[in-house]
């Protein structure tokens, strides 16, 4: 059955719709998850949700488990991820209430863990095109089908917060090209390629974060206001999204570790090699 996962961000901290719902606590080598994965079906796909910041938003952006939820929902068998978030809008005709489907990161978070690899073991996945090109297309078809208003493509600039953007720094990643700016999907992007799930990013415009004058500062009564409104899209946009997922996954992201791992097999330490081993299953050393 395919299977298709949700990290669900700020004020999506349940989904609706599944039918055979059962809850897992799922252990993994780099701990515990942000909460329980709760594990339903919707038509025919196997669909997984896990919040990202815990059920009642317990974990700040930096402090969330991100190597352990994207790891549980690898055990239990996710192919696709899709990545659900608010974020501020730094482009003056992607407004609130819209929603973008980025295809680029940048990454202007601090020390966050951000491989399964190391300690023992080293691996370089290809990461130019982080978002699986097929997968964003359904999502984007998913969101056109609910009626929403999306934006197909962009750059999501992830910040360490958790205070909202200086002006100075809004500024900054508007002239870097930046679409929006989120706290959090970047780790789940870069670790989705090393478990080779397909991935994409749905992210719900609260606000313009502080450049626009005419919009006034970031106020989290309004940030909360919209999102409000925004969820119940969202949870429509997921449903579709089930409903969409090809038969069969054809593009690169289910062979990302294809050659990526350099270390020689015998030098990788047995505990490590046996905590990955739903990663490493078939991967050996790339010879150069």
């Amino acid at each position: 059955m395919r299977t298709l996962a949700v990290i669900g961000g700020s004020g999506l901290y349940e989904m609706g719709g599944f039918t055979d719902v059962e809850r897992r606590k799922v252990r993994t080598p780099f701990g515990e998850p942000s909460d329980e994965v709760v594990c339903g079906r919707i038509g025919e796909v196997r669909v997984l949700f896990l919040p990202r910041h815990g059920v009642g938003h317990r974990y700040l952006p930096g402090e969330v488990n991100y190597r352990a939820n994207v790891f549980a929902l690898k055990v239990l068998g996710a192919e696709w991820l899709l990545s659900v978030g608010a974020v501020g809008s730094l482009r003056e005709d992607v407004a609130p209430g819209h929603l973008v489907l980025p295809d680029q990161f940048l990454d202007r978070t601090r020390g966050r863990p951000s491989t399964f690899f190391g300690r023992g073991i080293v691996a370089h996945v290809a990461f130019a095109d982080p978002v699986c090109s097929e997968f964003r297309r359904c999502v984007r078809r998913a969101a056109e089908d609910c009626g929403a208003t999306v934006h197909d493509g962009g750059v999501y600039v992830c910040m360490e917060g958790p205070q909202f953007s200086t002006r100075a720094e809004s500024m900054l990643h508007r002239s870097w090209g930046g679409t929006v700016i989120g706290m959090t999907a970047v780790q789940e992007a870069k670790l989705a390629r090393e478990a080779e799930m397909c991935f994409a990013s749905l992210s719900l415009v609260t606000d313009y974060d502080c450049w626009n004058p005419a919009s006034g500062d970031v106020e989290i009564e309004d940030v909360l206001r919209i999102l409000g409104e925004n969820v119940s899209l969202a949870r429509r946009v997921v449903a579709r999204t089930a409903e969409l997922l090809p038969a069969e996954r054809t593009c690169p992201c289910s062979r990302a570790l294809e050659n990526a791992v350099v270390t020689a097999p015998e030098a990788v330490p047995p505990r490590v090699r046996e905590e990955l081993a739903p990663l490493l299953e078939g991967h050996g050393r790339r010879r150069r």
